[in-house]
């Protein structure tokens, strides 16, 4: 079986490293019900203090393979550099 993109496996963690606490403050704390914005908040600063703790390999993961998708595009304005440069040695102006 093919192993998932890392990227898939991060947001998804991410996603619910935010849901689940906004869950359990929605269902089981009602003061949240009626303060919906607070919950979001706490649920944020909960889900990202998750992630730093928790995610860092599906992170490096992610990032890493980022990194080689990137390395193996060529740059679009690498030709015409390279033009320019081949340019410029071949002349005589100093």
């Amino acid at each position: 079986m093919k192993k998932p993109a890392p990227l898939l496996v991060y947001t998804v963690l991410r996603l619910l490293a935010f849901l689940v606490p906004l869950a359990v403050m929605w269902f089981f704390f009602p003061i949240f019900r009626e303060f919906w914005w607070l919950a979001a908040i706490f649920a944020a600063l909960i889900g990202a203090s998750i992630s730093m703790i928790f995610l860092r390999t599906p992170l490096s993961d992610a990032s890493a393979r980022i990194h080689e998708r990137r390395e193996g595009r060529p740059v679009a304005g690498q030709a015409d550099a390279d033009v320019e440069d081949a340019a410029v040695d071949g002349s005589d102006h100093p």
